[in-house]
């Protein structure tokens, strides 16, 4: 058995780290057509409010940081007034990279993991938020995804250049969850080198470090446009 392995068997029978969250919410919604999808009432409340309390509720997360834009901040703020676990609603930066470390800054000393969020996942449960805390523990870094559904092309000059097997491929999802040290430096790394970044995932793997993926939910969306919101809400009121 290697010395890796090993040591993960080992982590498995150890308490968890103290892991904080860092919910960004700090995007333009430039394809909500007007509608603020933060604020978004979902079942009568925000959608913020719905993702926040999911790591209010789940025992693996001790602490959270909620980043949204400078417009927001007053109204964030009051509406996360209620959480216990909210240590800090701060100001986003000029893009995701950005509004994560300035998350990341505000978060306590203590947090060895930290959880980073989609604020406008409002769907996502305990049981994956907890999963991929324990596997990020583990392992160090880990992500939730889904099996792909459709074919998925890869396109060069508007002609198809292949078609890669959808069987490996899956639909990664949040919360990211990383060694807090880990994901501080991949990120100043990714700035550093003007890396274009879509996910943390995609900051940390430039680091050559691998992560470990566990079983997302297909109801854990994300809403991007106003056919998302109205999914939402059909959503959470089946699970009601």
């Amino acid at each position: 058995m290697g010395i890796a392995r090993f040591t993960r068997m080992i982590r498995r029978y150890l308490p968890l780290d103290y892991c904080g969250a860092v919910i960004v919410a700090a995007g333009n919604a430039t394809r909500m057509c007007g509608i603020d999808k933060t604020t978004a009432l979902l079942r009568g409340e925000p959608v913020i409010v719905h993702t926040v309390r999911a790591f209010q509720d789940c025992d693996a997360i001790k602490e959270i940081v909620v980043v949204t834009r400078s417009d927001l901040l007053m109204q964030v703020s009051e509406l996360c007034h209620g959480f216990s676990k909210v240590r800090a609603v701060v100001v986003g930066g000029d893009n995701r990279v950005a509004s994560v470390q300035n998350g990341l800054s505000a978060l306590s000393a203590k947090a060895r993991l930290v959880a980073v969020q989609d604020g406008a996942r409002p769907l996502v449960s305990f049981a994956v938020i907890d999963r991929t805390v324990r596997a990020a523990h583990s392992y160090g870094a880990a992500a939730p995804g889904v099996p792909v559904k459709d074919t998925i092309k890869c396109v060069a000059g508007g002609l198809i250049a292949s078609t890669p097997e959808r069987k490996s491929l899956q639909a990664v999802q949040t919360p990211q969850v990383f060694d807090t040290d880990i994901l501080r430096g991949a990120l100043r790394k990714a700035v550093k080198d003007g890396a274009e970044i879509t996910d943390d995932c995609s900051a940390v793997e430039r680091l050559g470090l691998r992560i470990r993926m566990v079983e997302g939910d297909e109801q854990n969306i994300k809403i991007t446009t106003p056919t998302d919101l109205k999914l939402a809400e059909m959503l959470l009121e089946d699970q009601k």
